[in-house]
């Protein structure tokens, strides 16, 4: 029995140790649409054209830093900068340990309402949000207070818009909301269809500008001496020290990857490097997986077949 044991159970941690290593690339599936169907379309095409083993890792922003930084995760398919800037610092500009490709794609963020609401209730400025008569048109739960969708829970867009709104005024007002984009989508729909106010965070590139008739509220434009965010991670008293009363500065969707991989993988890193979609594929994107409902991983295939041009551009310089 010892003499068994002897061998066979380091014959079984060598198995595990081996299956935990037998992935060439492990990509980090976020859980937004368009980065999770972005993630996808990347294990095809290493798969399919680089002849590599690649392995899915779900995991929030922090999680897939943290893992590109230990190496047990290796690409990040969009990262948001400014919204997640707090990591880029760390583990870009910090620690190293992750790379950002080069090539970025320009996005907007703001505040947004239906085209019809707007008009009906002349809302055209954030400010108008600090308006009481404002705000409980847009309160469903009968408290006085409107309600706001401001992200869903884990984005790094939630604390900053709660900044915006302590800047501007309008946490006076508001109750502001951090819950799943399936309901947010969901009672989005519902007050299209019924022509009642429904004030949210907004971003471009994204299915709802093609879908709907949207309003993005004016506001100053950013300012970069007064705009001070800090995260919750940051600092205990991040809300209080914070200050945003302009608005957003230009978003830039960046692939990230681990440093690591350089050594270990050069042809995928030079492919990860040259990846690069247009803000008109991310809105299609961002449709087929939001309206259309569809696997991230069915769509990827199709999706690759039917670019191929697309896809050689980022395989050869």
């Amino acid at each position: 029995m010892n003499l068994i044991s002897k061998w066979v159970f380091p014959a079984i941690l060598y198995l595990f140790v081996g299956m935990a290593h037998a992935a060439d690339v492990v990509v980090g599936v976020p859980n937004w649409p368009t980065a999770a169907a972005t993630s996808y379309i990347l294990k095809v095409v290493m798969e399919e054209e680089l002849g590599l083993n690649v392995e899915m890792q779900n995991g929030t922003n922090s999680v897939i830093f943290e893992g590109m930084d230990r190496g047990s995760i290796d690409v990040h398919p969009e990262v948001w900068l400014p919204n997640q800037q707090n990591l880029s610092d760390k583990y870009v500009k910090g620690r190293g340990t992750v790379k950002q490709s080069p090539n970025g794609i320009l996005a907007t963020q703001g505040m947004c309402v239906t085209k019809a609401i707007s008009e009906k209730y002349n809302i055209k400025n954030v400010s108008d949000l600090t308006d009481p008569k404002i705000a409980r048109l847009f309160d469903r739960n009968g408290d006085g207070l409107g309600e706001m969708w401001i992200g869903e829970p884990s984005a790094a867009s939630g604390p900053v818009e709660r900044v915006r709104a302590k800047s501007y005024g309008y946490d006076q007002t508001f109750t502001l909301q951090e819950v799943d984009v399936a309901l947010h989508l969901a009672a989005l729909d519902a007050s299209v269809k019924s022509n009642t106010p429904y004030v949210f965070f907004c971003y471009a590139p994204q299915h709802l500008f093609t879908l709907y008739e949207l309003v993005k509220l004016k506001e100053p434009p950013h300012n970069p001496s007064t705009w001070h965010v800090l995260q919750p991670s940051e600092d205990p008293e991040w809300l209080a020290k914070s200050n945003a009363d302009s608005a957003w500065p230009d978003a830039y969707l960046y692939l990230h990857y681990a440093k690591s991989l350089e050594g270990r993988q050069p042809v995928a890193t030079a492919f990860l490097r040259r990846f690069k979609l247009s803000s008109e594929q991310l809105n299609s994107i961002s449709y087929a997986m939001a309206v259309d409902k569809l696997d991230p991983a069915s769509f990827a295939e199709s999706w690759v077949k039917e670019n191929p041009n697309v896809v050689q551009s980022w395989l050869h310089d």
